[in-house]
Order: structure tokens, then sequence, then C-alpha cells
């Protein structure tokens, strides 16, 4: 291995980028004048940004596992919650057994173990199918500049603000299309909805995507932040809550069904929640709550975890940003001790859902569930969820105290509903979240990161 560069990629190694760099070459044109000079200096340079914003990405694949099949078998014996929904529930017999009474198929107690093993398989298929119905908004590349920078990609910076898309959106598939709704490739049905919520996510600085990266960014800019910067958890929610409210002003748009309301210091406060949802001709809009939570000092106190896995389990609940330390997540569910999330950390090309009414939807579905230890979860995060009208949150909060009070020698729970409005006692007061010690932890990823830390369930086809 003479020739192998230490760390880097030698000659064996760039075969793997010969194919790409190939195809973004361009022919080398004779120069007559000082003008054609020019041009062939902004080709190359073009050219050159091309290359190493794909080497970017792909260097940002490998070092998420993305290229890397993880083969995990997760438990037959526990049940698997994805925002609200259980899946695999506990067999009267071994599941084992149940297989194997599956060949031959005899009478009696081992035709009701086939069942059970029937059901059991019946059961991962509606968990599949389920996982690759939720939204997924990961890193993108070549979209067109950022506002007020040179970015053309958010390939290792905007993985919280991908990770509140995905939360968002979540709100959205259950608002316009229903939390029993799913994604079937082979079917067109609800498929005009469908395309309008990811289109509201596009990757483009156009009215006809107010949740864009360019959007959110642009709205970041009026606190200091700038496209390249790192987003906690509760810039984020405040983001989607404004971007919200712009989006609501167009009274033609079918956005100003929806408010988003963002909890002030793990407060809830009524008057300001039916400020935001009721309308001036006495309608009232749906609710998304966003309550961002901080669960412990530098990692979480293993006390609030029973707490958090049990909000996965209401129907109500749309799911937890947040991560491991410099690793945004996106939370949907849990399995006895892990958590299953969508990654955005995977680095996609652009898609034009402007220009192009039949856009491909495969790539904002993810086939691979992945898992991270519940103990491993940054304590910074944001629980999300959704309430369709007055009488679903008037029942949340209800029931929502056996949830968020970590157990029976406390008494001060995750966050909790007030009567009011928080303006009133929060006036003079600025909070500043880049204080706090986790805020710029996430998305600046660590080279040395564990690459092996998230597993993957293997889905097979």
């Amino acid at each position: 291995m003479k020739n192998q560069t230490a760390g880097g990629f030698g000659p064996v190694n760039l075969g793997l980028f010969s194919g790409m760099i190939a195809t973004d070459r361009v022919p080398t044109i004779q120069s007559f004048n000082s003008d054609a000079e020019l041009d062939d200096t902004m080709a190359a340079t073009e050219v050159d940004s091309k290359v190493k914003t794909k080497l970017l990405s792909m260097w940002n694949n490998v070092k998420y596992g993305w290229t890397v099949k993880m083969k995990t078998n997760f438990s037959k014996e526990s049940p698997v919650w994805l925002l609200g929904q259980c899946y695999l529930k506990k067999s009267e017999y071994p599941l084992e057994r149940a297989s194997e009474a599956l060949e031959p198929v005899g009478t009696g107690s081992q035709v009701s173990l086939a069942m059970d093993a029937t059901n059991f398989e019946n059961t991962i298929e509606e968990f599949k199918r389920d996982f690759m119905s939720r939204l997924w908004l990961t890193y993108r590349r070549e979209f067109p500049i950022l506002n007020g920078s040179t970015f053309t990609t958010d390939c290792g910076w905007g993985c919280m603000l991908r990770s509140g898309q995905m939360m968002l959106a979540q709100a959205l598939v259950c608002h316009f299309l229903g939390r029993e709704w799913r994604w079937r490739p082979e079917q067109s049905t609800n498929e005009s909805s469908h395309r309008m919520i990811i289109k509201w996510f596009g990757d483009q600085p156009t009215p006809e995507s107010p949740f864009s990266i360019h959007k959110l960014v642009s709205l970041g800019a009026s606190t200091g932040k700038r496209a390249g910067d790192w987003y906690g958890p509760s810039s984020v929610a405040h983001l989607l809550c404004q971007a919200m409210e712009r989006a609501s002003e167009d009274p033609n748009s079918k956005l100003n069904q929806l408010a988003v309301y963002v909890a002030q210091d793990c407060a809830v406060y009524m008057q300001d929640v039916e400020n935001v949802c009721c309308t001036s001709d006495g309608g009232r809009k749906a609710l998304i709550l966003l309550v961002p939570l901080r669960l412990g000092a530098d990692k979480l106190n293993p006390v609030y975890a029973p707490c958090l896995t049990s909000l996965l389990t209401l129907d109500t609940c749309i799911g937890v940003i947040g991560g491991r330390p410099r690793h945004s997540l996106y939370f949907i569910g849990y399995q006895d001790d892990k958590l299953i999330h969508l990654d955005p950390h995977y680095c996609q090309e652009t898609v034009d859902v402007e220009g192009n009414e039949k856009f491909p939807l495969t790539s904002f579905h993810c086939t691979s569930p992945r898992k991270m230890l519940l103990s491993k979860m940054d304590p910074s995060c944001c629980v999300g969820f959704y309430f369709p009208d007055k009488e679903s949150l008037t029942d949340f909060m209800e029931t929502i105290q056996q949830f968020v009070i970590p157990n029976q020698n406390m008494d001060y729970p995750m966050f909790l509903f007030c009567e009011g409005s928080g303006k009133d006692l929060q006036q003079g007061i600025e909070v500043v979240e880049g204080l706090l010690p986790s805020s710029s932890r996430f998305g600046h990823e660590s080279v040395e990161d564990d690459l092996f830390e998230c597993e993957e369930f293997e889905l097979l086809h």
C-alpha cells in the first residue's frame, strides 16, 4: 500500500468517486480571448463546487452508516410503539414454535400456533407500512442558494431543522390525511394531499414552500442565526411557529386551518392557546403544541425515561425532536429501552417539487427504521402534539398528568397547563436559548462519532 495516503483516499479509494466526477466534467474548450478564458474559469469553479458537494454528501452517508446494512433483530416478545400505535403484541406461545408449526399445518393446537405466527407476520407488515408512511426529510444538496450565503446544501449543519420539519409534517399528515393514512406507492389514493404536504417543505425559496429550509433560515436571521449555524430544539420550535403564522396569513391557504403554540418554560398557558386557535369569525383552528424540554443537565436523567416513552404511546403525539449530542434525530416510537427514529443525516439530491407535478416520492419515505438507546439521548428536546379540536385538547389535559410526573415521590411534572397568559409573566424577560449548554451541540457532527451507536431494523422486501 505504498501509494495509499494515510487517513485519505489513495488511488484505490478514489475509484469509488471516479464515475461520479466524470459525470460533472465539462469538455475542454480552447480559449481564443479573455472572455472565453473567464467563462472556462467560471465553469471549472462551478464543476469543482459540485464535485466537492457530492464528495461531502458521499462522505456524510458513509459516516452515518447509510452505505452499510446494519442488521438488528428486535424482540418478538416486546411491543413496538409508533406514534400511538402498538405493534408486535406478545403471543400466547413462543413465536419460534409458532413458526415451526406453519410447515406443515396440522390440526388442533398446531393450527393455533400457525395462526399466531401468521398474525405476527401481519403485524410486522403493518408496522413497516406505518413507518414508511411517515415523511422523511433529510439533508439535500444542489438546491437554490440560501439567502445571504453561498450554501447550496444543508449537509453537516441542518439536521435539527430537518427533524423539526419532519415533526411538523407529521402534524400536517394527521390533519389533512389522518393518522390511519398509509402511503402505498402502487396506488394513487390521496396523492394530491400527500404531494401538497411535501411541496410545503420543498427546498426552494418560494411562497409555495412556506416550511422550506430557505424559509426557516430566513426567519432565523432575525435572531442572529445564519445558514451554517447550529440550532437547538427550542429554536426550531419557535421557527416553525413563526413559519406557520406567516403561512396562515393567506386567507386562501389551507394552512390557515392550523395554529402552532410553543410552551414557555415547560408551561402551556391556556389563554395564549385560545388566542392562537380562535378565529375572527368564531371558528377554531386545529392546534399543534410544541413543548421544549430539558430532561437533565449534561445527560438524560433516567427518571424521565418512562415519561418520554409513555408520551409516544399517545395518539395525539407527533414525536420528539432531539437526538444525541451533535446528532439530531426525530423520535417516533420505541421498543424496550430503545427509541425508534427517522434520521435526517442522509444527503440526497434536491427534488424539484414546483416544476414537476408528478415529482418522485420515494426519497421522502424511509424503508429502514433505526433505533438508539434511550440512555444516550441528549436531555434537550422538544415534544410535539396535534389536537384537531378543543375536545381532544380537553381530554388530553385531563389525562396527561399520569404521563408527565416521573414518580409518586415527585410533584413537579415535565410540563404543565396554566390559566392566564404567559405574556403577563414574561414581560421584560428575554430568554436566550444560546445560553443553555446543549443549544449548540446539535448538528456539529464529530468524525469520531460511533457509526454503530444507532442500530437499524432490517426490513426484507
